[in-house]
């Protein structure tokens, strides 16, 4: 692809549009919503594998004609335009099936992390108004537990869609696919309705403080990056095998691996989930030549005993995102990958970075209004001049990056003004300015030519959000809950590094309640596993007499993060939770040994 054209994909990604300024945008195309891209897929290449699952194949006119019948049954249940369905199933056929078919209707789909439990799941349930609910048979304990709940009143039906058949339809729902087995499996008249600015998804965030916020998702935006994807990362096209084992409640997997297949009637191989030792001869088996993937996943697969043979496979192009320098060399040696598209952004923000020159370690560059900030991690705030203004960083100085806020970099913002509101900064560097923090730290690096722009490098997170096993972890969120346990007074919830693990993983300094002497780590295990997903879990443990706060009383971190879980520097007691347990332990020397090493199994 030449750089003109490039420019031109990027400028209607809303990406690089200063590129472009002497080419003209090709229009979107008249396709306003991604469920009309798929019958338009379907219609060019109806013979052409759409989607492979578990041994299970569907061509593109399969998989619209499946979709098409899902729209006859939740029409039939008295789904309308512009109403929102919850779903929560696993990575499988019927899962883009359903979006495509909750697209094609002009419901919103919310899109339900399936690790989700109890309050937290209710809470996303609620707060993007679901009138029904479609989960899998995979998920029914978790639904049958919260679903009297009376946050949940307005959710008036719920869809069971089958999956191993262990476990019968419950009284209380309907069987989706016996409600769709008889419906029509011609193209609807609704998807002709759609229109780009149609909100088409929820993505939920866990933001920088309290319970997961649902983004807004336009059809324009998916259809943006999907194009973003199959044009300038991916660069694929109906001949080509896209490797998906992301979970697609996720942006990543969702609109750059599905979105660009659905554009260009290119190939899905789902997976459930992701597995290290099953990865490169199913690339091999099914003739992947793409893969979405997330830096945790090239980790886990480097970590695999090595083959001479590894780079003989069929995959060519990978593109994600959190590919650290340390994995990015090794990674494309071993597996014989030409091209790493590694982008920056987020479903809710206005800020995109793409590494379409494929510059190494670098996540690409951006014509978008950005600024890095200056901003000091312990103090947990922005630095301002004396005029109150934000100070720009010096070239390769880490700084908070912002997203200027114009009629062409809008912030569709969550379903929440107030949590909307908050992620706006104003007068930045001058009145009346407005600003979306990213809450990332990035630096820019020198790559060489790279038609005039700088390219950028994430650093960290910063504030009270870390980001451990590929999730965004609130530390207010999880604070919240390990505070509910009786023998717990108060929790400093924050993030520390682990060797050749990516991200940070959660640590708890937790002060006990008056009277109690002794942490019961059999109860709190319990109850730290029963109300945090996995990933939410803290890794650690430090109990402290005493959390150390500020004067206007906020927990003090730096020192915590500093010290982390070092028994040299700690003198309280600590405790760890080894992978695949469900206990805390007392951490020794000879497993923090390992940690240091690298070894520790995170």
């Amino acid at each position: 692809m030449r750089i003109s054209e490039v420019a031109s994909t990027l400028a209607e990604a809303r990406v690089l549009p200063g590129l472009a300024r002497e080419i003209k945008p090709r229009p979107l195309s008249a396709h306003d919503c991604f469920a009309a891209r798929a019958e338009a897929t379907a219609a060019k290449y109806p013979e052409h594998t759409a989607v492979i699952f578990e041994g299970r194949e569907l061509n593109w006119r399969e998989l619209n004609a499946f979709a098409n019948q899902y729209v006859g049954a939740l029409r039939g249940s008295g789904l309308k335009r512009g109403e929102t369905v919850s779903v929560m199933l696993e990575n499988r056929i019927e899962y883009v099936a359903l979006l495509i078919a909750l697209n094609k209707l002009g419901a919103r789909a919310a899109l339900i992390n399936t690790n989700l439990t109890g309050g937290p799941l209710v809470h996303c349930m609620s707060i993007t108004d679901s009138v029904m609910c479609i989960f899998g048979e995979e998920r029914l304990d978790a639904i049958a537990e919260v679903r009297k709940d009376p946050a949940l009143a307005a959710v008036s039906h719920y869809l069971f869609v089958p999956d191993a058949g262990e476990l019968d339809c419950p009284g209380w729902a309907a069987n989706l696919a016996e409600e769709a087995a008889d419906e029509d499996r011609e193209n609807p008249p609704e998807t002709a309705q759609m229109t780009l600015g149609d909100i088409a998804l929820y993505i939920f965030t866990s933001g920088t403080t309290g319970l997961p916020k649902a983004a807004v998702l336009s059809n324009r935006r998916y259809l943006m990056t999907a194009a973003l994807s199959y044009k300038a990362g991916l660069r694929c096209d109906e001949k080509d095998c896209i490797y998906l084992c992301l979970p697609l409640y996720h942006g990543t997997g969702l609109f750059l691996g599905v979105g660009a297949a659905i554009c260009t009637g290119a190939t899905m191989l789902i997976r459930r989930k992701f597995s290290a030792s099953m990865f490169l001869s199913e690339v091999r088996e099914y003739g992947a030549t793409c893969f979405i993937y997330i830096g945790e996943l090239c980790r886990y697969l480097l970590n695999t005993p090595p083959q001479p043979d590894d780079y003989k496979n069929p995959l060519g192009t990978m593109m994600g995102n959190g590919l650290r320098p340390d994995v990015w060399h090794e990674f494309k040696r071993r597996f014989g990958v030409c091209r790493v598209a590694e982008f920056y952004g987020s479903s809710e923000g206005n800020v995109g970075f793409l590494n379409f020159l494929n510059k190494d370690c670098t996540v690409g560059a951006t014509t978008l209004p950005v600024a890095l900030v200056k901003y000091d991690v312990d103090a947990d705030e922005i630095l301002r001049d004396s005029k109150g203004h934000c100070i720009r960083v010096a070239p390769g100085e880490p700084g908070l990056l912002l997203g200027k806020i114009t009629p062409m970099t809008t912030f569709e913002g969550y379903t929440s003004k107030e949590a909307t509101e908050k992620k706006i900064l104003r007068n930045v560097f001058k009145k009346g300015d407005a600003w979306f923090n990213t809450g990332d730290l990035m630096k820019t690096v020198d790559v060489g030519f790279a038609i005039g722009l700088p390219h950028y490098q994430f650093v960290d997170r910063v504030g009270d959000t870390f980001r451990w096993k590929s999730e965004n972890v609130s530390t207010n969120e999880v604070g919240e809950i390990i505070n509910q346990h009786p023998q717990i007074a108060f929790c400093n919830v924050y993030g520390v590094e682990v060797p050749r693990a990516d991200g940070r993983a959660g640590m708890a300094a937790l002060s006990l309640a008056e009277g109690v002497q002794q942490l019961d780590l059999d109860s709190f295990s319990a109850h730290v596993c029963s109300q945090l997903p996995a990933y939410a879990r803290p890794v650690f443990l430090r109990i402290q007499r005493e959390l150390d706060t500020t004067g206007t009383f906020k927990l003090v971190k730096g020192e915590l993060r500093s010290q982390g879980y070092d028994l040299a520097q700690v003198k309280d007691p600590l405790y760890v939770m080894k992978p695949g347990a469900s206990k805390y332990e007392p951490l020794d020397e000879a497993f923090a040994a390992k940690i240091r090493a690298g070894n520790a199994g995170y």
